[in-house]
């Protein structure tokens, strides 16, 4: 069977919804199918860091430190500006993490006051194995497109998404 053209979940919600509250159908097929993709690559999220017994908290944390490269090393009033924390907050992530042995704390070396906050081995081998998991749902969320397909949604998404984060910026 041809599932390009087979009813999903959001047909069946328009149909019910049909003739009872009036609404635009081609954007209300858009956004709803984006909102139940995005609640299907949350799901895709949980169950990668599931794999690999990370909590989302340690994995963004974590994720942050590994983007900057090797050493993979921020400090820590800058990780806690990225991740929106307080540094109360960023306090309680960290002995966390470092309980776990996924982080450890280093004095700047230019000033001993500032503390900075690196991955330790393991900690990378826990994001390493949390990302190709991570990569793994998401091939399987995209797996019915080509190539082809693939870039045209890409392009079409951030068509969208480039407007609305204009017309915020305003």
């Amino acid at each position: 069977m041809d599932t390009e053209y087979a009813e999903d979940s959001v047909d069946r919600h328009i149909a019910r919804w049909s003739g009872k509250v009036p609404f635009d159908v081609p954007t209300e097929a858009v956004i709803t199918r984006i909102q139940l993709l995005a609640k299907h690559v949350k799901y895709g999220k949980e169950r990668a860091l599931a794999e690999t017994g990370l909590q989302e908290f340690e994995f963004e944390t974590m994720h942050r430190l590994a983007s900057r490269g090797t050493p993979w090393r921020a400090p820590s009033a800058e990780l806690a500006a990225e991740l929106l924390l307080s540094p109360a907050g960023m306090t309680g992530r960290l002995d966390t993490l470092e309980k776990s042995g996924l982080i450890r704390r280093v004095r700047a070396s230019g000033d001993r006051r500032r503390v900075d906050v690196e991955l330790t081995d393991d900690g990378h081998r826990r994001w390493t194995e949390a990302m190709r998991w991570r990569g793994i749902a998401e091939a399987e969320m995209v797996d019915p497109l080509d190539d082809g397909e693939r870039a045209a949604l890409s392009a079409l998404l951030k068509r969208m998404l480039r407007h609305v984060e204009e017309k915020q910026e305003k």
